[in-house]
């Protein structure tokens, strides 16, 4: 049925762990370990399961059981999967948050039904949409947040994760929910039943019972906006950096929104850092902030200026990034050049500014940063 073996003799996920603590990034957690085994389980069985060539044919890669981490918010679930994901040693290899992957599906599923093999009645969409991941050779699927409320969604999950499951790739998700309570009181949920056992047959159910929101520690008595010019600001943003981090100066890096590449200055324990230009100066917009919403539990926003009738254009991107991140429930911090209420100064956009304010000072509040991130609109519906 499934290769398992939980003991070897690599454990890249526990030695990655380990140099965190070491350097101080994180703080060393009886929960955390015990799930960082069952990654590095699931690599110890996929290296077990390479395909090899017998009499000149390619052996089909063995089944590898894959891994379900369920827990509450700020347990630390993103980033043993982000060390997993970092640790595996294919190409073959795909991490994307549950609702972002699920977007993707249902607009390859719509792209099929318009041409004229998708019009026949017998044209099964979901085999359409699942071949081109197979025939890339995708073997490990990472699904962050996996959490399932929406009807379209959990009518498909059976017969687009049987085709996927079929074919050999190996799911790694993380949820706030055990698997029997995804789509809790769902219409139809008897319909629904079928993926739940399929998905506790293909994968190790695992909890993460950690204490510790480390999360909300991040931001436990800390100023999160800076306002003002110069050296001081820019040397208590890379403190507050440092902070947010466990010390991690982090590295470039990007993310992919509709089919392009988005630079991130520099990304750390699931955080990234921005300046305002790199964002509000650029031609991006609602689905492109969205996309960045759903990739990072902080962001770090620098430099942002006050916004008069010649940034309007900013401005805009401004007000559709701040409401991005507060319908996800992002934690930001920021430097602003001035006062919130003196922000905006475009009469342009002076409505929509009011309630970007109103925004960005309860995004300081304790209970805003206390809070765990929400399902907000994906960037399919934004």
């Amino acid at each position: 049925m499934v290769a398992s073996s939980m003991s070897s003799p690599a454990t890249p996920v526990r030695a990655a762990y380990e140099a965190l603590a070491a350097r101080g990034a994180l703080t060393r957690d009886p929960a955390q370990l015990e799930a960082v085994a069952h990654f590095d389980r699931i690599l110890a069985d996929l290296r077990a399961a390479r395909p090899k060539r017998l009499f000149g044919f390619r052996e089909k890669p063995r089944p590898v059981r894959g891994l379900y981490l369920y827990g509450e918010v700020g347990r630390g679930k993103t980033m043993l999967m982000d060390l997993f994901f970092a640790g595996l040693p294919i190409k073959e290899k795909r991490r994307v948050h549950f609702h972002e992957f699920m977007d993707e599906v249902h607009r390859g599923v719509a792209a099929f039904r318009k041409t004229a093999r998708g019009s026949n009645d017998n044209a099964d969409p979901i085999e359409a949409v699942v071949r081109p991941m197979l025939k890339s050779g995708l073997r490990v699927l990472c699904l962050d947040e996996f959490h399932v409320h929406d009807i379209t969604n959990a009518m498909l999950l059976d017969r687009l994760f049987d085709k996927l499951f079929a074919g050999g790739v190996v799911l790694v998700s993380t949820s706030n929910v055990v698997p029997d309570g995804l789509y809790k009181d769902g219409l139809n949920r008897q319909l629904f039943l079928p993926f739940i056992e399929r998905l506790k047959r293909e994968t190790e159910v695992v909890g993460l019972p950690s204490e510790q929101d480390y999360r909300r520690l991040k931001f436990a008595g800390q100023q999160v906006y800076v306002f003002g010019t110069g050296p001081q600001v820019a040397a208590e943003m890379d403190a507050l950096w440092l902070r947010l981090t466990g010390g991690e100066e982090g590295a470039p890096g990007t993310i992919e929104s509709i089919g392009r590449e988005i630079p991130v200055p520099r990304i750390a324990m699931g955080a990234a850092r921005f300046g305002f230009a790199d964002l509000c100066d650029k031609p991006l917009g609602t689905r492109d902030f969205v996309r960045i919403a759903h990739s990072f539990d902080t962001l770090v926003l620098e430099d942002v200026p006050q916004m008069d009738r010649t940034r309007s254009d900013a401005a805009k991107r401004f007000i559709l990034l701040i409401d991005s991140l507060y319908d996800r429930g992002v934690k930001l911090a920021a430097s602003f050049a001035v006062p919130l209420e003196q922000l905006g100064k475009d009469d342009k956009t002076a409505f929509e500014f009011q309630r970007t304010v109103s925004r960005l000072t309860e995004m300081q509040s304790e209970e805003y940063l206390g809070k765990g991130l929400r399902d907000a609109p994906s960037e399919e519906t934004a």
